[in-house]
């Protein structure tokens, strides 16, 4: 069986706070991007045992760490589920804000649900996602929605962009989680994304911000000229995705 696991890119972002836990609550809009994704790909192993390849870009590390092979072992403690053998071909670049590890986890789950027929809900396949990782919860219905606390509770909204056109560029700069962290105050916003969101897009560009902008960009200046380089560009807004480093554009379609 194969999927497309898609990237996402955030709409606003901003810092609430530091928690006791050492954790950040946030708030952002979080928008899947269906026309750039991942190809997973999921088979039964005859062999009995557990394979994970890789095409595409490169992927280090142990593949025991990958959220892929997370997702089946963490169905595994709780289903009878054979062995497999898992490819990946990466196409959403890593490191990049676009949550490309997060949809492969989601997609992983949502793979073996069908795959073995599970029958596991959506509700409970969200409560697996939310124990790889903050946002991957939010690929298990992959639309619109409105996230808090830790990132990792959601709301949907009524946002739809499907009459604009997305331009994602990536400077090929990987941005480490921290680092985008070390340098934020958190504060409490003034505004309402919600509401903002509800505006013409044009106006996003005066009232929606990225607050890891203000960290990042001193560092990272050509991320920025890549930003500035879609308003010459003409778009009606554009923004760095989540901590970085790819920036987006929301451009009027061409008829």
């Amino acid at each position: 069986m194969i999927v497309f696991p898609n990237a996402k890119i955030n709409i606003g972002l901003n810092i609430i706070e530091k928690r006791k836990d050492g954790f950040h609550n946030l708030e952002s809009i979080f928008y899947p991007v269906v026309d750039l994704f991942d190809v997973l790909e999921v088979v039964k192993n005859s062999e009995n045992q557990l394979e994970f390849s890789t095409s595409g870009i490169e992927i280090l590390g142990d593949f025991n760490d990958n959220l892929c092979v997370k997702a089946y072992r963490l169905l595994q403690q709780d289903f009878l589920i054979p062995a497999v053998k898992i490819h990946l071909h990466k196409v959403i670049p890593i490191g990049a804000g676009l949550g490309g590890g997060s949809a492969d986890a989601a997609f992983m789950l949502k793979i073996l649900n069908e795959l073995f027929n599970l029958n596991i809900t959506t509700n409970q396949l969200i409560n697996y996602a939310q124990k790889l990782g903050s946002d991957c919860a939010f690929f298990i219905k992959n639309k619109p929605i409105y996230a808090f606390h830790k990132g990792d509770e959601f709301e949907e909204v009524a946002l739809d962009l499907s009459s604009y056109t997305i331009s994602i560029e990536y400077p090929n700069i990987h941005i480490n989680t921290a680092e985008a962290y070390r340098e934020i105050s958190p504060k409490k916003s003034t505004t309402n994304l919600k509401e903002l969101i509800k505006s013409p897009i044009h106006n996003w560009k005066s009232t929606i911000k990225n607050d890891f902008e203000e960290s990042i960009f001193p560092n990272h200046p050509e991320i920025e000229s890549l930003k500035q380089e879609m308003y010459k560009k003409e778009a009606l807004y554009a923004s760095m995705t989540g901590s970085g480093s790819a920036v987006y554009g929301i451009f009027k379609k061409q008829l």
